[in-house]
Order: C-alpha cells, then structure tokens, then sequence
C-alpha cells in the first residue's frame, strides 16, 4: 500500500454528543474534540483508522491492521498528518460531530469520508466573577 494511503485515510472526525456549537462558545482549540478518539477515514473504499493523539503524534491503522506512526497539526483552517515521508492537509474550520460524516478533500485532491465515532466534551466555559 502507499504512504499517501495512510495518509490520506488519516482524516475521520465528527461529535456524537455535543454539538459544534458547544466548542465555539468554550473557546475551540482544533484537534481537542478528537484528541485520542478513533476516526474512521474512507478512500477509494478503503477504511482506515486515525487516532489524533495529544502532543501531535497520531497514529494511522490501515484495514488490515498495519499501524504507521505520524504527527498531525491543526493551524489556519487546516488539519496536516505527517508520516514522516509525506503530508497530507485537509480544510478544518469547525469542530467534528460523533456520528456525522464529512466529506474532505485534500491537499492532494483526494476526497475521503471523515467519521469520528465519539468526541471528547468541549472545556468547560471560563466566568467572571460574577458568573458572566
């Protein structure tokens, strides 16, 4: 299998439970909602696994089982897997919903089917002393 494979099957995120909005209001960090989750990613019919772990390491599982070690970054509206030999960018402007599908396109004009079984819950929201 080629690299760009794992790369590009690197992409699979959505919330369950709690809606996009509830990070925009708790101050969304890219990444956070998915941090340590699985995230299945569907090209050309093939599914892999992506695990976006903290620190930016990530790890891609091939259909059959082959893990590939890797980094990702979520900077200006984009999420980046690295294997160490290729980079893949797709376009990353809101948080992921557990359950909801979405279809992306990469860097290298691939499209794949993102899908993030669960989600982690957004920050709690800072107030002000008076609860504001």
């Amino acid at each position: 299998m080629r690299i760009g494979f794992y790369v590009r099957a690197a992409a699979a995120l959505a919330s369950l439970s709690l809606p996009a909005a509830a990070f925009a209001q708790a101050g969304w960090t890219p990444g956070s909602e998915v941090i340590g989750q699985p995230i299945q990613v569907t090209t050309n019919g093939a599914t892999s696994t992506v695990y976006l772990d903290s620190g930016g390491s990530a790890r891609l599982v091939s259909a059959g089982g082959r893990t590939v070690p890797g980094s990702w970054t979520a900077t200006g509206g984009q999420l980046c897997l690295n294997n160490g030999t290729a980079q893949e960018c797709w376009p990353y402007a809101s948080p992921f919903r557990a359950g909801a599908p979405v279809t992306l396109t990469s860097s290298c004009n691939a499209t794949s089917s993102w899908l993030a079984a669960s989600t982690n819950a957004p920050p709690p929201v800072e107030r002000g002393e008076r609860g504001r």
